[in-house]
């Protein structure tokens, strides 16, 4: 007799999912295609400060390379990958080095074709946001550190220890810059940035 299918809500919920996927799937491409919407790109890599949405982002950017030569701390590198629509592109790799979010912005003003877009002020970046894994998290173990806090350049308004001593990111704060990621002691690392999108 044929292995009777698990009927637990779990593979439902899977079915109903990829279903609702296909169903969706043909829909999109419609808007895409004959409405002529364009549906956003997901970002894959974190772009230095200032960066459009993905897609304008990427029809912008002349891959010239000003914002990675005047970037102080040395964190903007060029992608080279197989992808032709992202190579040569600006991003910063947070374990490679961190957004310093230096005073003169210098990567913005550098900018000859609006790809990245100058802020009125720091605090006014959004890269992306910290994530903590409070499991991988030193203070999980009971040991003291406060390495991501101290390093910080936006300070606590970004990030800060809770009442109950966990790492907490502060969302209107946090601008994604990935000095805590660049700083954090433990492998893997305890806390990331995810890019905004």
């Amino acid at each position: 007799m044929a292995e009777e299918l698990d009927n637990t809500p779990r593979d439902r919920r899977a079915m109903f999912r990829l279903g609702l996927k296909r169903l969706m799937e043909p829909v999109a491409q419609f808007l895409e295609e004959r409405l002529q919407i364009p549906l956003p790109i997901p970002r894959t890599v974190l772009r230095p400060p200032g960066a459009q949405p993905e897609r304008e982002f990427l029809a912008a950017c002349y891959r010239c390379g000003n914002c990675v030569d005047v970037c102080p701390a040395r964190a903007i590198r060029s992608l080279s990958n197989d992808d032709i629509e992202q190579r040569g592109t600006p991003y910063i790799d947070p374990d490679l080095a961190a957004c310093v979010v230096c005073d003169e912005l210098a990567c913005m003003k550098a900018c000859p074709s609006g790809a990245l877009r100058p802020v009125n002020k720091p605090t006014d970046i959004r890269m992306g946001l910290a994530r903590v894994k409070l499991d991988l998290c030193l203070r999980s173990r009971d040991e003291d550190c406060r390495i991501c806090v101290a390093k910080c350049p936006i300070g606590p308004t970004a990030i800060t220890i809770n009442p109950a001593g966990q790492i907490e990111i502060l969302p209107q704060g946090c601008v994604g810059c990935g000095a805590c990621q660049f700083y954090c002691p433990t492998t893997p690392k305890a806390i990331t940035i995810e890019p905004h999108f």
